[in-house]
């Protein structure tokens, strides 16, 4: 019984904290996971585990360029690059066997000592600069952005919304076609060489005619750049004598007259100015026979409908556009300026204005975008204009230079050429 009773007790004692499941039923309470209060531990059970940076080998620290910390992103050339860029950072000293001390020596503190001792841990443990490396990777990740976006022209049509006539929903479609289509209003350089009783002197004095015929008819800018491209594509495609192409000139006018203006020259006027040279017959035959050899194909992209949409995105005013239209018009009498596709010659020309009034090499990003060409592109033809432009006050071709020396068109030919452009390097 002794024994018993002994073992009993014994058994009493080692059961004294331990709670019944009928007791445990009756409370709230749960029972206590492992504080792990031991050394080297957290130093209270509710602080929040700071992990530091994992200690590396010597031999790995030394293997690899310190550069600081990168955050869990692949290390790219490019973003090597942008951290290598900024200031760099003092490494952060390891610090597991500090805190493992602090640990050790809070193990059994009071609450408000532990307390205390968390504050200073958490201003003394120095932590990853966390701003710094918010800021790279986002610079980067802008750089990134910007190389896989396509750099998108500015809109300039805003302002015509509610203008029908202009088109505003595919106008960019419009003159993506033309870019498309500009090489069928080209003419070989060289068709000259297939003449044999007219030459490039010839050519330029009936355009520099028809050019004064133009201005005393006001008819549209459209209608001169049209009558020009159907001599050339015509005198490309045939054979003409020197004493028809006065007729070929006042035919090809008749024909864009037709198709641009709205009230047409009759035949009649068209013989007067000739001063009778040709008959009705031969107008109404010559007419006949230019658009059959043309195939009927009138509708073609000329600098005049890249010089309107340019002039937009250069926001010109009433100078620049006088002037712009001033350079290209003497380009038109230019044999040489045939080498030239039509876009090309309407962003030269406003670039050459531009310089010409700025004094200075004028190029800006919103005209880059829209016309597609860089100012290098464009300085081979800005300096024959502005070769033109010294002599177009002398010799026998003055036609241009009379036209836009007159008030209606703002003196634009009195201007100083832009000689500074003579001397840049393309």
């Amino acid at each position: 019984m002794e024994n018993l009773r002994s073992e009993n007790y014994h058994r009493g004692v080692a059961m004294e904290g331990v709670k019944f499941a009928s007791e445990m039923a009756n409370t709230n309470r749960r029972a206590l996971s492992d504080i792990k209060n031991i050394i080297g531990g957290p130093h209270q059970h509710l602080a929040v585990s700071k992990r530091g940076l994992s200690e590396k080998p010597a031999a790995a620290v030394n293997a690899k360029d310190q550069s600081g910390f990168a955050g869990h992103r692949p290390v790219t050339r490019k973003f090597a690059a942008t951290l290598a860029s900024q200031p760099t950072t003092a490494h952060l000293a390891p610090i597991g066997s500090e805190r493992q001390k602090r640990n050790a020596e809070t193990a059994f503190h009071t609450p408000a000592d532990m307390e205390s001792t968390k504050m200073a841990d958490d201003n003394d443990i120095p932590l990853p600069m966390l701003s710094e490396m918010d800021e790279a990777m986002s610079s980067e990740l802008k750089d990134i952005e910007m190389e896989d976006i396509e750099e998108t022209a500015p809109d300039i049509d805003s302002c015509d919304t509610g203008n029908s006539l202009a088109v505003v929903e595919y106008v960019d479609e419009i003159y993506r076609f033309y870019r498309r289509t500009e090489g069928s209003s080209c003419v070989p350089t060289n068709y000259m060489s297939s003449q044999t009783d007219i030459n490039e002197k010839m050519r330029g004095i009936l355009i520099d005619w028809l050019i004064e015929v133009h201005y005393k008819l006001e008819l549209l800018e459209e209608t001169l750049f049209l009558t020009v491209n159907i001599i050339d594509r015509f005198l490309a495609s045939e054979n003409v004598a020197r004493k028809k192409l006065q007729l070929v000139g006042v035919t090809a006018m008749l024909l864009a007259c037709k198709y641009e203006e709205v009230s047409v020259p009759v035949v009649e006027d068209l013989i007067l100015i000739c001063d009778r040279a040709y008959t009705r017959a031969d107008i109404l035959e010559m007419e006949r026979r230019i658009v059959n050899t043309l195939k009927f194909n009138m509708s073609v992209p000329t600098p005049y409908c890249f010089m309107r949409r340019f002039l937009k995105a250069a926001q010109a005013e009433k100078k620049l556009e006088l002037l712009s239209f001033f350079m290209i018009e003497l380009s038109l009498v230019e044999y040489e300026m045939l080498k030239f596709c039509p876009s090309m010659l309407a962003a030269a020309a406003i670039y050459t204005a531009q310089c010409t009034i700025n004094g200075f090499r004028s190029w800006n990003k919103c005209c880059e975008l829209h016309t597609k060409y860089l100012e290098e592109q464009l300085m081979d033809c800005s300096k024959m204009m502005v070769e033109l432009h010294q002599r177009a006050a002398h010799g026998k071709l003055t036609g241009v230079h009379r036209k836009y020396s007159t008030f209606r068109y703002g003196c634009a030919a009195k201007s100083e050429p832009a000689t500074f452009l003579l001397d840049a390097r393309a």
